[in-house]
């Protein structure tokens, strides 16, 4: 049995490759229902088999990765169904988040939400914008922005439900940004729920930002990316 050592940053092999391999699914470079060969893998993270296995059933466990039995592993498929289910149940969760911060936040949770507003507009959203390569600073400041929203909401329960979907969204979004997001103005959505909480207005934030995932799944089925 092969042990499991932590890395030099006390991360164990088996949650680094989980890592990388939630990674490359998100960014749609294991694209969806692609068969996951454990020797082509374990030849490309360089690493052995149980560390593999482990970050293999901990993608199963999230939906990202199939478990079929005697067939071994394949990337979970990406459908305008699931896409839609996801949408729904983030706007449903986000909007009782969302509402509950706007009533519990202090002052620091409206300094945090204008600080991260702030450096997700600085950021360019692709890295080029002839190819609209993904620019992953601004992605990961995309997230914090929209976790700081609802990051008073004082469940962290909730907070990891929501992190979870907004994680699964990701992937359909890298899996069509370079067709479908060109005419997008994503900033404009942004500062307008950032504006609805700054001015303590439950209605008008959930409005904005229900909006915003809507116009994200129009985009995302209109560009014919998905089964």
């Amino acid at each position: 049995m092969e042990a499991q050592q932590p890395t030099s940053g006390g991360e164990t092999l088996a949650s680094m490759v989980y890592h990388k391999l939630l990674e490359d699914i998100l960014k749609g470079e294991l694209e969806p229902g692609r068969k996951l060969r454990l020797q082509a893998l374990k030849d490309q993270y360089e690493v052995g088999n149980s560390p593999l296995r482990e970050a293999l059933n901990r993608l199963s466990a999230n939906g990202m990765v199939i478990r079929e039995e005697n067939r071994g592993f394949r990337v979970s498929s990406a459908s305008s169904k699931e896409l839609m289910e996801l949408v729904r149940t983030r706007c449903w969760l986000e909007e009782i988040a969302l509402r509950e911060s706007i009533r519990l936040g202090d002052e620091s949770w409206e300094e945090q939400v204008v600080l991260a507003y702030y450096r997700l507009a600085r950021a360019p959203r692709p890295t080029d914008e002839e190819s609209f390569n993904a620019n992953t600073d601004w992605e990961a400041l995309h997230r914090r922005y929209h976790l700081a929203l609802i990051s008073a909401c004082n469940s962290s329960l909730l907070l990891d439900y929501c992190a979870q979907l907004q994680e699964k969204t990701l992937r359909y979004r890298n899996l069509t940004a370079v067709v479908a997001y060109r005419e997008r103005h994503e900033n404009d959505e942004h500062q307008a729920i950032r504006d609805a909480v700054l001015d303590r207005d439950a209605d008008r934030a959930v409005e904005s930002l229900t909006a915003h995932f809507n116009v994200t799944a129009d985009v995302v089925m209109s560009s014919g990316a998905l089964t």
